[in-house]
């Protein structure tokens, strides 16, 4: 039995989960990217989405060798989110190819629509600096100082890896120094325009060393820090495949952990932590047949993954101020279901891991007291009241945190304990029959051309369905509930 107590706030609850890095950028101005944000915004599955200020097509040199700003591209894309009800993070990269230090090895492969970014250092930080003020300027003249307040702003991405910052860097330690330069400029630029916009670094991926000496030189240089961002991915291919780090809900939490305990080490003893890129598996663009275990970003096996992982980092200590999953390889999709990282298929068909953001983001801004009187880690229970409208949400996992186990199905009831009048109980389910459009791909034998009828049937199956359970009180206060391996549930009561 697990039971929930309606009348007994436990403390306010900081929702930092449901949010998205939509990648990439330049798809939001294209059919599929509108399509994509619509219906997340319809169904409330992200609140935040985190995009690229793509500095390399918004600022060109003239014949003088003046700069010219051009903001058409990077003002349709924000303005399509905001009309959209999204709160922004965004980052401040790429540099234009102009300003790139290093001439030699400085390109990645080409990305959507033939864009490129260079991951050199500048080759003169004063421009960089001019860069970042006038195209902060012009977001506060076009959205307002209030609006742009509310967002996050961020400087750069992962410089601690060689393919995104300074290639040639003969150390982390020369790495983050260099990286600091560019930081220092960056909140420069953007405090002389507005001291109210949040601002912070560095989209951390993995090296530690590089982090902790950058953290160092922010603390002493006494610049403005408000959040420290990371990028927490459970495992990759290469580990599952030999078995060295296998698939569980831990080990992100483990990596923000590590995060917390340098930045305190380096005096950011309360600072945020933004999660600004996440995932179950990192390499977006790598499937299922590169991997086998890839499978899981289109079952029932990642909405648990995401709700376990969410409950136990809301149980920890550690201040997460968001959550943001990463959406890569979006537009590379060959397949309907070929184990990539995002929300929908190649024909639109919505992922279990989607349905999950959906549930996640109906749980109410107070936690309520509960306890279970068994002993049962592989049951999760997110009980939450909303203190607009009354209604009471209750996210309930039922998984093995390492994905190994087969577990068995159980039933249980939910004792929802102090409540002051009656209500109505509403349940939605994800599991390998309920939203979910994989099993139902594959029932029909994997079809990769299929007609408008196939899918809308594929389609109708990934959809989220509302199950009317009956009615609680005072005197009738128990919910019956059955839940599968690797199975999320959502309970909502209404005020009748």
């Amino acid at each position: 039995m697990i039971r929930i107590f309606c009348d007994k706030k436990a403390k306010d609850l900081n929702n930092f989960w449901g949010h998205i890095v939509f990648h990439p950028t330049n798809a939001i101005e294209d059919d599929w990217g509108k399509l994509y944000l619509d219906k997340m915004a319809d169904d409330g599955a992200a609140k935040t989405v985190r995009i690229y200020s793509m500095f390399e097509e918004c600022v060109t040199l003239d014949e003088n060798a003046e700069m010219v700003f051009d903001f058409s591209l990077t003002d349709k894309r924000i303005d399509y989110l905001v009309s959209k009800g999204f709160d922004i993070f965004l980052v401040y990269a790429f540099i234009p190819p102009w300003l790139s230090a290093e001439k030699d090895n400085t390109l990645i492969k080409p990305r959507y629509k033939g864009a490129f970014f260079y991951r050199s250092y500048p080759s003169d930080y004063e421009k960089w600096e001019e860069i970042c003020r006038v195209y902060t300027e012009h977001l506060v003249r076009r959205y307002g100082e209030e609006t742009v307040a509310k967002w996050k702003i961020h400087c750069y991405n992962e410089p601690d890896k060689i393919h995104f910052f300074y290639t040639n860097a003969p150390s982390y330690k020369a790495r983050a120094e260099e990286f600091f330069k560019l930081y220092r400029g960056f909140v420069n630029a953007i405090t002389s325009v507005s001291d109210k916009i949040e601002l912070g670094a560095c989209g951390f991926a993995d090296a530690y060393e590089f982090l902790e000496h950058f953290l160092k030189l922010v603390k002493h240089s006494g610049l403005k820090f408000d959040f420290i961002s990371c990028h927490p991915y459970g495992t990759t291919y290469s580990l599952i495949n030999d078995e060295t780090r296998p698939l569980n809900a831990y080990d992100p939490y483990k990596y923000i952990h590590t995060v917390k305990n340098i930045a305190e080490l380096c005096g950011f003893e309360n600072i945020p932590i933004v999660c600004d890129e996440w995932g179950a598996l990192e390499e977006g663009y790598y499937g299922m047949d590169k991997c086998p275990a890839y499978e899981m970003r289109e079952n029932e096996l990642y909405a648990a993954y995401y709700a376990k992982l969410l409950m136990c980092i809301e149980e920890s200590p550690i201040c997460i101020d968001k959550f943001m999953i990463c959406l890569s390889g979006q537009h590379e999709l060959e397949e309907d279901f070929g184990g990539h990282r995002n929300f929908f298929s190649k024909s639109f068909y919505p992922k279990p891991i989607y349905n999950a953001h959906v549930l996640a983001n109906k749980l109410g801004n107070e936690k309520l007291y509960h306890y279970a009187d068994f002993s049962e880690e592989r049951i999760s229970v997110l009980p939450s009241r909303c203190s607009e409208d009354g209604r009471i949400s209750v996210l309930i996992c039922y998984a093995d945190p390492y994905f190994v186990s087969s577990l068995p199905d159980i039933d249980t009831g939910i004792a929802f304990e102090g409540p002051d009048g009656i209500y109505c109980v509403k349940k939605q389910v994800i599991d390998r029959t309920h939203a979910n459009a994989y099993t139902k791909f594959k029932e029909l034998g994997r079809p990769q051309n299929p007609s408008e009828e196939i899918k809308a049937i594929i389609r109708e199956a990934g959809e989220l369905k509302t199950e009317e359970c009956g009615k609680v009180s005072p005197k009738n206060n128990i919910i019956n509930l059955s839940m599968e391996n690797n199975s999320v549930v959502l309970l909502e009561l209404y005020p009748d």
